[in-house]
């Protein structure tokens, strides 16, 4: 059987990294990638996918992220679905261009959009970070995370620049928008 596996949260300058590994087990109409989908379709999706499927998400917080770099925590939460997920998949195949060194992870560019899989893995990844962001909102009220998600939108930035950043921010992506040095950060991001 294959396990799809996709994450959310590569990009924004707050919240977590959330990675997601789906098997399917009963067929699921619909599936797209997360981004080409409506919030409402999404969450629809999820409920499915969470019925007709294995799955196993990993949230790594932002104080792992600034800690470790973006590139291990992928690999990390990679690595702990296959653990978890493999007596039941016999392949493991990641959406994008890179396997992050691990020798039996397979990849593929737009596999979100063509392999259901890694679509529904997309969708449990996204929904799961949108729901955690929604709800630290209400604990940080500054920032309005339920809108931008923790990227970086312009009423995002004006809102550290007004009162700093929290421990949900990720402090080793660098603002240009602050002034701050984005030289290094950026060949960490990709």
């Amino acid at each position: 059987m294959l396990c799809g596996i996709d994450e959310a949260g590569r990009g924004p300058i707050a919240g977590p990294l959330v990675v997601a590994g789906v098997i399917i087990n009963n067929e699921i109409k619909g599936l797209n990638d997360s981004k080409q989908l409506s919030e409402k379709k999404r969450e629809a999706l999820f409920s499915l996918i969470i019925e007709n499927s294995l799955y196993h998400i990993v949230f790594t917080d932002a104080k792992t992220i600034d800690e470790k770099g973006l590139s291990s925590c992928l690999k990390n939460s990679i690595s702990e679905i296959m653990e978890k997920l493999k007596k039941e998949a016999c392949e493991f195949l990641m959406d994008g261009n890179t396997s992050f060194g691990i020798q039996t992870l397979q990849y593929k560019i737009k596999a979100d959009e063509t392999v259901p899989e890694v679509s529904a893995a997309s969708i449990l990844a996204k929904v799961s970070r949108d729901r955690y962001m929604c709800e630290i909102s209400k604990d940080y009220p500054l920032y309005n995370f339920h809108k931008h998600k923790g990227y970086g939108t312009k009423a995002h930035v004006e809102s550290i620049k007004e009162y700093g950043r929290s421990k949900e921010h990720r402090y080793s992506f660098k603002l240009k928008a602050l002034g701050e040095d984005i030289q290094g950060i950026q060949k960490s991001l990709f």
